[in-house]
Parts: structure tokens; C-alpha cells; sequence
């Protein structure tokens, strides 16, 4: 508290932050946008797995379903012949089969709509990265082309006139 208040009372003392800090942010929306399209493997994974991610998902669905409908219809027989405990028991049996392979096709198809998720992120986050290398190549590249052509420059301006002074030039 001391320190604040002490802080308020020298208004001479503020500190200034650039935007710098602020701008990774701007920069950060910008590499969402992906500058080339995806590769060909992406494209087919995503077209084989979001269908495959779809019909698990309704799968999930349509057993949880039918696992609450037959709990909810034998519950009554439950109670009327208790006596019968080998049927109960396979009815059990079957209702918590039904909402484990319920919790599986869920569950599978969550993981691969995680998946795909993954590696569209995994294929934004390297275009940028890539495209940094391949212009620094370039500039490294033009600057190699430059000097070499220079030298060559030189060396056909030196011959010349070297030719131009022993009158050896060929006509």
C-alpha cells in the first residue's frame, strides 16, 4: 500500500511501454490464416476422418439410446418377476455393455475430431517458419549472384583493357 501510494505521488515516475508489447498479438491473429492451402495428406485425412469421427459419434448416440430404452423397459420386469435372477443378470449384463461401447465410440470419435484439429494447427504454425527459411535462402541466393556477377564483371572489364593495351584484341 506504501508503495503505491508513494508511486501516485511522483506522477514524474511513470512508465511508458512501447506497443511492441502488444504486437505479437496482432501477429498472432495473423498466422491463424493459413498462406497456402493444406497438403494433399491433410485433405485426405480430414475427408476419411470426419466421417469416420461422424458416424462414431452416432453410434455413440443411437447405443446410449438403446441402452436407456431397455433399461427403462425391463426395470418393470426387474420388479415383477424378481424370482428370475439369471435373465436380470443378463439384462444388467447387456445395459452396462451398452453404455461402455456407448463411452467408446464417443470417445473414439472425439479423439479423432481431436486429431484433426491437431494437425491443422501443427500445418498453420509451420507455413510461417517455412516461408522465413525459403526467403532467407532467396536473399542469401540473390546476394551470391550479385557478387559473383560483379567479379565476372570485373574480370571481363580488366581483360579489356589489359587487350586494349597490348593491341592483342582479335578482329
Amino acid at each position: 500500500m506504501a508503495e503505491r501510494d508513494r508511486d501516485l505521488s511522483h506522477p514524474h515516475q511513470l512508465q511508458v511501454h512501447s506497443q511492441h508489447r502488444y504486437d505479437h498479438y496482432g501477429a498472432g491473429v495473423k498466422s491463424l490464416l493459413p498462406r497456402r492451402g493444406p497438403s494433399t495428406s491433410q485433405v485426405l485425412a480430414v475427408v476419411t476422418l470426419l466421417p469416420v469421427g461422424g458416424t462414431l459419434l452416432a453410434l455413440a448416440g443411437l447405443t446410449l439410446a438403446g441402452s436407456i430404452i431397455g433399461l427403462v423397459v425391463t426395470t418393470p420386469l426387474f420388479i415383477i418377476f424378481s424370482p428370475v435372477i439369471v435373465p436380470a443378470a443378463i439384462a444388467i449384463g447387456l445395459a452396462v455393455a451398452g453404455f461402455f461401447t456407448s463411452g467408446a465410440f464417443g470417445l473414439m470419435g472425439l479423439t479423432s475430431f481431436s486429431w484433426i484439429l491437431n494437425s491443422l494447427r501443427q500445418c498453420i504454425g509451420s507455413v510461417p517458419e517455412m516461408a522465413d527459411q525459403a526467403k532467407l535462402r532467396m536473399a542469401d541466393m540473390a546476394e551470391y549472384v550479385g557478387q559473383r556477377t560483379k567479379e565476372v564483371g570485373q574480370e571481363i572489364q580488366s581483360k579489356a583493357h589489359e587487350a586494349g593495351k597490348t593491341g592483342t584484341g582479335r578482329t
